[in-house]
């Protein structure tokens, strides 16, 4: 509770993330591999004397009832956060990011991290903050596999399965480098797509998931392998027409370069 607090600011920060393998299959009992970048999502939590909540961010400030939080579109994982805790006094919300909430980097899954981070203060029983984080994303968003929200919680990379829950960290540092192609599709509009598409041909995508699995199954085993395993994994998001000609270029520029690379999301 934060009922009578002892503090006037607390800050927390929690990183963005990128899926190495399995997104999609994630969704539907396989594993995935994803990992926490150095491009983190910084949040001060600060007592207010008034009965407000108040958000301040990049996006814009956002104030509204402490009683009775009003929702808002660019602020609903944070208002819900909110909204689990019996909070007695007026706070302000002040969002920082190192990147942008357009390229892509599981910002949602960050900042809701961050705002069950601060308001529950308790960071040590990341599984409490992973489920709280969840159920958020889940009553906000209507779906998502928690994988990106794993590693904002756990950092490093992660072999991730929702269904039944394995979270299992993997390596603390890897080398990653991420392009922006210029364009980003709403996760819950690629998922809600995808989806469709299964339901045209379920065989093929269940075809398509297994081997996903696979391709995580075999990093666990040896990391090493990682490089031709992405390699794989972008030719399965293809087959499931997920892939434009910006992306494929930049893929088939990395490749003649030598660089294993894929799409992420």
């Amino acid at each position: 509770t934060l009922s009578e607090p002892e503090w006037s600011r607390m800050k927390v920060s929690a990183p963005g993330s990128l899926m190495l393998l399995g997104e999609h299959g994630v969704l539907h009992g396989r594993r995935a591999l994803v990992c926490a970048l150095n491009q983190r999502l910084h949040l001060s939590l600060v007592r207010l004397d008034e009965p407000v909540v108040r958000i301040v961010s990049e996006l814009g400030c956002y104030e509204t009832e402490l009683s009775d939080p009003k929702d808002h579109p660019d602020f609903r994982f944070i208002l819900d956060a909110i909204r689990q805790y019996p909070i007695q006094n007026g706070i302000e919300l002040q969002i920082e990011s190192d990147f942008s909430s357009e390229i892509g980097f599981g910002s949602s899954a960050a900042v809701t991290v961050a705002t069950h981070a601060a308001l529950h203060g308790d960071v040590k029983n990341r599984i409490d903050l992973f489920e709280r984080s969840l159920a958020t994303v889940r009553r906000v968003q209507g779906c998502g596999s928690g994988a990106d929200i794993a590693a904002s919680v756990f950092g490093g990379v992660v072999a991730y399965r929702s269904d039944p829950r394995e979270i299992c960290p993997m390596v603390e540092e890897f080398p990653v480098t991420a392009i922006y192609s210029g364009s980003k599709m709403k996760t819950a509009e690629v998922i809600r797509w995808v989806d469709e598409q299964r339901l045209l041909n379920p065989e093929r995508f269940e075809r398509i998931f297994n081997e996903m699995d696979r391709l995580v199954g075999a990093v666990i085993h040896d990391f090493s392998t990682l490089g031709e395993m992405m390699k794989i994994n972008q030719t399965l998001m293809e087959e499931m027409g997920l892939c434009n000609a910006a992306l494929t270029e930049i893929i088939a520029r990395c490749r003649a370069e030598g660089i294993s690379s894929k799409i992420s999301g």
